[in-house]
Protein backbone atom coordinates (compact mmCIF):
# COMPACT_ATOMS: atom_id res chain seq x y z
CA UNK A 1 0.00 0.00 0.00
CA UNK A 2 2.85 2.58 1.18
CA UNK A 3 4.74 1.94 -2.01
CA UNK A 4 1.50 1.99 -4.33
CA UNK A 5 1.03 5.67 -2.39
CA UNK A 6 4.62 6.36 -3.60
CA UNK A 7 4.69 5.52 -7.24
CA UNK A 8 0.97 7.96 -7.26
CA UNK A 9 2.33 10.45 -5.18
CA UNK A 10 5.71 10.30 -8.03
CA UNK A 11 3.48 9.88 -10.82
CA UNK A 12 1.57 13.83 -9.88
CA UNK A 13 4.57 15.06 -8.93
CA UNK A 14 6.17 14.17 -12.55
CA UNK A 15 3.39 15.76 -14.19
CA UNK A 16 2.84 18.88 -11.69
CA UNK A 17 6.37 19.77 -13.16
CA UNK A 18 5.61 19.06 -16.71
CA UNK A 19 2.48 21.30 -16.90
CA UNK A 20 4.30 23.92 -14.50
CA UNK A 21 4.46 27.24 -16.11
CA UNK A 22 8.06 28.30 -17.20
CA UNK A 23 9.36 31.95 -16.49
CA UNK A 24 9.26 33.33 -20.15
CA UNK A 25 12.94 34.09 -19.87
CA UNK A 26 13.11 30.33 -19.92
CA UNK A 27 10.69 29.64 -22.47
CA UNK A 28 12.54 32.23 -24.83
CA UNK A 29 16.38 30.53 -23.72
CA UNK A 30 14.62 26.97 -24.82
CA UNK A 31 13.75 28.06 -27.82
CA UNK A 32 17.14 29.26 -28.84
CA UNK A 33 18.27 25.49 -28.40
CA UNK A 34 15.23 23.90 -29.63
CA UNK A 35 12.56 25.57 -31.94
CA UNK A 36 15.91 27.58 -33.41
CA UNK A 37 18.66 25.03 -32.43
CA UNK A 38 19.62 24.26 -36.49
CA UNK A 39 19.64 27.73 -37.46
CA UNK A 40 20.98 29.70 -34.39
CA UNK A 41 21.75 27.91 -31.68
CA UNK A 42 24.74 25.50 -34.15
CA UNK A 43 25.64 28.09 -35.83
CA UNK A 44 26.45 30.03 -32.57
CA UNK A 45 28.85 27.21 -30.97
CA UNK A 46 30.25 26.18 -35.10
CA UNK A 47 31.67 30.16 -34.82
CA UNK A 48 33.10 29.74 -31.56
CA UNK A 49 34.52 26.46 -32.50
CA UNK A 50 36.07 27.39 -35.86
CA UNK A 51 37.09 30.72 -34.76
CA UNK A 52 38.17 30.13 -31.65
CA UNK A 53 36.68 32.66 -30.19
CA UNK A 54 36.34 31.61 -26.56
CA UNK A 55 39.48 30.13 -24.25
CA UNK A 56 39.51 28.94 -20.43
CA UNK A 57 40.09 31.81 -18.57
CA UNK A 58 38.94 34.24 -20.67
CA UNK A 59 36.40 37.27 -18.98
CA UNK A 60 34.01 38.67 -21.83
CA UNK A 61 32.17 42.04 -21.80
CA UNK A 62 29.15 40.79 -24.04
CA UNK A 63 28.42 44.60 -25.26
CA UNK A 64 24.54 45.00 -25.53
CA UNK A 65 23.53 47.91 -27.95
CA UNK A 66 20.06 47.04 -27.15
CA UNK A 67 18.50 45.58 -30.37
CA UNK A 68 17.75 42.21 -31.50
CA UNK A 69 21.12 40.94 -32.72
CA UNK A 70 23.36 41.86 -29.38
CA UNK A 71 20.29 41.02 -27.15
CA UNK A 72 20.04 37.49 -28.43
CA UNK A 73 24.05 37.28 -28.27
CA UNK A 74 23.65 37.85 -24.87
CA UNK A 75 21.00 34.75 -24.06
CA UNK A 76 23.31 32.22 -26.19
CA UNK A 77 26.03 33.42 -24.11
CA UNK A 78 24.33 32.83 -20.99
CA UNK A 79 23.65 29.44 -21.92
CA UNK A 80 27.05 28.81 -23.30
CA UNK A 81 27.91 29.81 -19.85
CA UNK A 82 26.02 27.12 -17.71
CA UNK A 83 26.98 24.23 -19.66
CA UNK A 84 29.93 24.60 -21.79
CA UNK A 85 33.61 22.68 -20.94
CA UNK A 86 35.65 25.95 -21.02
CA UNK A 87 35.65 27.97 -18.28
CA UNK A 88 34.82 32.03 -18.82
CA UNK A 89 33.00 34.86 -17.24
CA UNK A 90 30.80 37.34 -18.47
CA UNK A 91 29.62 41.01 -17.61
CA UNK A 92 26.50 42.54 -19.93
CA UNK A 93 27.19 46.06 -20.67
CA UNK A 94 24.71 48.65 -22.01
CA UNK A 95 26.73 51.96 -23.10
CA UNK A 96 23.94 54.52 -23.57
CA UNK A 97 25.90 56.60 -26.35
CA UNK A 98 23.00 59.47 -25.79
CA UNK A 99 19.63 57.52 -26.55
CA UNK A 100 16.55 58.78 -25.35
CA UNK A 101 14.70 58.13 -22.30
CA UNK A 102 12.49 55.65 -24.44
CA UNK A 103 14.95 53.75 -25.83
CA UNK A 104 17.06 53.64 -22.88
CA UNK A 105 13.72 52.05 -20.79
CA UNK A 106 13.26 49.40 -23.63
CA UNK A 107 16.37 48.19 -23.15
CA UNK A 108 16.11 47.87 -19.34
CA UNK A 109 12.64 46.37 -19.92
CA UNK A 110 13.71 43.71 -22.51
CA UNK A 111 17.20 42.97 -20.49
CA UNK A 112 14.43 42.15 -17.12
CA UNK A 113 12.59 40.09 -19.55
CA UNK A 114 15.57 38.47 -20.58
CA UNK A 115 16.81 38.00 -17.10
CA UNK A 116 20.06 39.35 -18.09
CA UNK A 117 21.73 41.35 -15.52
CA UNK A 118 23.19 44.67 -17.44
CA UNK A 119 25.41 47.30 -16.87
CA UNK A 120 24.90 50.74 -18.39
CA UNK A 121 27.19 53.80 -18.83
CA UNK A 122 26.70 56.59 -19.60
CA UNK A 123 29.08 58.37 -23.00
CA UNK A 124 28.58 61.62 -24.82
CA UNK A 125 28.82 59.93 -28.38
CA UNK A 126 25.74 61.48 -29.80
CA UNK A 127 26.46 64.68 -28.78
CA UNK A 128 29.91 64.82 -30.16
CA UNK A 129 29.12 63.36 -33.36
CA UNK A 130 26.12 65.45 -34.15
CA UNK A 131 28.52 68.39 -34.90
CA UNK A 132 31.12 66.35 -37.29
CA UNK A 133 29.20 66.72 -41.19
CA UNK A 134 32.18 63.99 -42.31
CA UNK A 135 32.05 60.59 -42.31
CA UNK A 136 30.14 60.94 -39.04
CA UNK A 137 29.28 57.11 -38.74
CA UNK A 138 32.99 55.88 -38.86
CA UNK A 139 33.68 58.58 -36.18
CA UNK A 140 30.85 56.56 -34.24
CA UNK A 141 31.79 53.35 -34.71
CA UNK A 142 35.36 54.02 -33.14
CA UNK A 143 34.25 56.11 -30.37
CA UNK A 144 31.65 53.44 -29.38
CA UNK A 145 33.93 50.90 -29.89
CA UNK A 146 37.04 53.00 -27.41
CA UNK A 147 34.37 53.23 -25.03
CA UNK A 148 33.26 49.66 -24.85
CA UNK A 149 37.47 48.67 -24.54
CA UNK A 150 38.06 51.00 -21.82
CA UNK A 151 34.55 49.74 -19.38
CA UNK A 152 36.09 45.77 -20.63
CA UNK A 153 39.26 46.64 -19.24
CA UNK A 154 38.08 48.69 -15.83
CA UNK A 155 36.05 45.16 -15.53
CA UNK A 156 38.84 42.89 -15.51
CA UNK A 157 38.19 41.67 -18.79
CA UNK A 158 40.15 40.62 -21.87
CA UNK A 159 37.63 40.68 -24.55
CA UNK A 160 34.71 42.37 -25.99
CA UNK A 161 31.50 40.49 -27.86
CA UNK A 162 29.79 42.22 -30.80
CA UNK A 163 26.60 41.27 -32.20
CA UNK A 164 27.12 41.56 -35.87
CA UNK A 165 26.01 38.44 -37.87
CA UNK A 166 26.20 36.73 -41.37
CA UNK A 167 24.37 39.36 -43.04
CA UNK A 168 26.96 42.12 -41.56
CA UNK A 169 29.85 39.81 -42.85
CA UNK A 170 28.51 39.73 -46.57
CA UNK A 171 28.00 43.51 -46.80
CA UNK A 172 30.13 44.62 -45.55
CA UNK A 173 32.90 43.10 -48.11
CA UNK A 174 30.75 44.74 -50.94
CA UNK A 175 30.69 47.67 -49.57
CA UNK A 176 34.29 47.62 -49.29
CA UNK A 177 34.50 46.91 -53.04
CA UNK A 178 31.83 48.64 -54.39
CA UNK A 179 32.59 52.06 -51.76
CA UNK A 180 36.52 51.52 -51.00
CA UNK A 181 38.14 49.42 -53.82
CA UNK A 182 39.66 47.17 -51.66
CA UNK A 183 38.20 43.50 -50.66
CA UNK A 184 37.54 43.65 -47.21
CA UNK A 185 36.16 41.47 -44.93
CA UNK A 186 34.36 42.11 -40.96
CA UNK A 187 37.17 39.44 -39.12
CA UNK A 188 35.52 37.01 -36.69
CA UNK A 189 38.43 37.94 -34.61
CA UNK A 190 40.70 40.68 -33.77
CA UNK A 191 43.09 42.08 -31.63
CA UNK A 192 43.10 45.65 -30.52
CA UNK A 193 45.83 47.88 -31.65
CA UNK A 194 45.21 50.61 -28.53
CA UNK A 195 44.18 48.70 -25.87
CA UNK A 196 46.68 46.07 -25.17
CA UNK A 197 45.88 42.33 -24.37
CA UNK A 198 42.37 42.77 -25.31
CA UNK A 199 40.78 41.05 -28.37
CA UNK A 200 37.01 41.63 -30.21
CA UNK A 201 35.45 38.64 -30.91
CA UNK A 202 32.08 38.09 -33.32
CA UNK A 203 30.10 35.09 -32.13
CA UNK A 204 27.17 35.60 -33.56
CA UNK A 205 29.53 35.92 -37.26
CA UNK A 206 27.25 32.39 -38.81
CA UNK A 207 23.63 33.36 -37.83
CA UNK A 208 21.71 35.21 -40.76
CA UNK A 209 19.69 37.80 -39.61
CA UNK A 210 16.38 36.49 -40.96
CA UNK A 211 16.91 33.48 -38.16
CA UNK A 212 17.36 36.70 -35.33
CA UNK A 213 13.86 38.33 -36.73
CA UNK A 214 11.73 34.92 -36.71
CA UNK A 215 13.37 34.20 -33.30
CA UNK A 216 12.57 37.50 -32.05
CA UNK A 217 9.12 37.31 -33.81
CA UNK A 218 8.72 33.99 -32.13
CA UNK A 219 8.98 34.96 -28.81
CA UNK A 220 7.07 38.10 -29.55
CA UNK A 221 9.89 40.30 -28.47
CA UNK A 222 10.03 44.55 -29.11
CA UNK A 223 13.46 45.58 -29.36
CA UNK A 224 15.25 49.23 -30.24
CA UNK A 225 15.47 49.73 -34.08
CA UNK A 226 18.39 52.06 -35.12
CA UNK A 227 18.32 54.31 -32.07
CA UNK A 228 21.19 57.14 -34.02
CA UNK A 229 20.67 61.19 -33.86
CA UNK A 230 22.53 61.36 -37.01
CA UNK A 231 21.26 58.51 -39.03
CA UNK A 232 17.71 60.21 -38.15
CA UNK A 233 19.49 63.62 -39.00
CA UNK A 234 20.78 62.10 -42.72
CA UNK A 235 17.13 60.19 -43.50
CA UNK A 236 15.20 63.62 -43.12
CA UNK A 237 17.38 64.92 -45.59
CA UNK A 238 16.73 62.08 -47.65
CA UNK A 239 20.52 60.61 -47.85
CA UNK A 240 20.48 56.71 -48.04
CA UNK A 241 22.05 54.69 -46.47
CA UNK A 242 24.83 52.18 -48.26
CA UNK A 243 24.79 49.89 -45.92
CA UNK A 244 20.90 49.51 -47.07
CA UNK A 245 21.37 49.60 -50.72
CA UNK A 246 24.35 46.77 -50.23
CA UNK A 247 21.16 44.78 -48.62
CA UNK A 248 18.85 45.46 -51.66
CA UNK A 249 21.52 44.58 -54.41
CA UNK A 250 22.19 41.07 -52.40
CA UNK A 251 18.61 40.29 -52.55
CA UNK A 252 18.46 41.03 -55.77
CA UNK A 253 20.98 38.84 -56.93
CA UNK A 254 19.44 36.25 -54.74
CA UNK A 255 16.15 36.22 -56.44
CA UNK A 256 18.70 34.87 -59.65
CA UNK A 257 21.06 32.84 -57.57
CA UNK A 258 19.89 31.94 -54.07
CA UNK A 259 23.15 30.77 -52.58
CA UNK A 260 24.72 34.68 -53.53
CA UNK A 261 24.91 35.00 -49.73
CA UNK A 262 26.34 31.63 -48.98
CA UNK A 263 28.69 32.15 -51.66
CA UNK A 264 29.80 35.59 -50.97
CA UNK A 265 30.57 34.19 -47.74
CA UNK A 266 32.92 31.07 -48.43
CA UNK A 267 34.34 33.48 -50.80
CA UNK A 268 36.46 34.86 -48.31
CA UNK A 269 37.52 31.91 -46.76
CA UNK A 270 38.99 30.61 -49.96
CA UNK A 271 40.98 33.48 -51.43
CA UNK A 272 43.49 31.97 -54.22
CA UNK A 273 46.35 34.31 -53.76
CA UNK A 274 47.71 33.02 -57.38
CA UNK A 275 45.24 35.01 -59.04
CA UNK A 276 45.49 38.54 -56.98
CA UNK A 277 47.10 41.59 -58.73
CA UNK A 278 48.29 42.59 -55.44
CA UNK A 279 47.78 42.59 -51.47
CA UNK A 280 48.60 44.69 -48.40
CA UNK A 281 49.37 43.38 -45.31
CA UNK A 282 50.35 44.86 -41.90
CA UNK A 283 50.61 48.24 -44.11
CA UNK A 284 53.30 46.47 -46.50
CA UNK A 285 51.86 46.36 -50.44
CA UNK A 286 52.41 43.04 -51.95
CA UNK A 287 52.75 42.58 -56.26
CA UNK A 288 51.89 39.46 -57.85
CA UNK A 289 55.28 41.01 -59.66
CA UNK A 290 57.26 40.26 -56.78
CA UNK A 291 58.19 37.18 -57.72
CA UNK A 292 56.26 36.52 -61.03
CA UNK A 293 59.59 35.74 -62.81
CA UNK A 294 60.85 33.00 -60.12
CA UNK A 295 61.54 29.23 -61.44
CA UNK A 296 58.89 28.30 -58.95
CA UNK A 297 56.16 30.83 -58.80
CA UNK A 298 55.52 30.91 -63.14
CA UNK A 299 52.28 31.20 -63.36
CA UNK A 300 50.75 29.02 -66.12
CA UNK A 301 47.30 29.87 -68.13
CA UNK A 302 46.34 26.49 -67.50
CA UNK A 303 43.43 27.26 -64.49
CA UNK A 304 42.59 30.34 -66.14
Amino acid sequence: MAEMLYNKLHGFLKIYCKVKKMERYEEIERSIIKKFRKSIWAKFISAIKEYELIRDNDKIAVCISGGKDSMLMAKCMQHLKKYSEIRFETEYLVMDPGYNEININRIMENAEILNIPIRIFKTPIFEIVDRIDETPCYLCARMRRGYLYRKAQELGCNKIALGHHFDDVIETVLMSMLYAAEIKTMMPKLHSTNHEGMELIRPMYKVREEDIIAWKKHNNLQFIQCACRITERIQREGSGSKRQEIKVLINKLKQINPNVDTNIFRSIHNINLNTIIGYRKDDVYHSFLDDYYSEKNKNTDANV
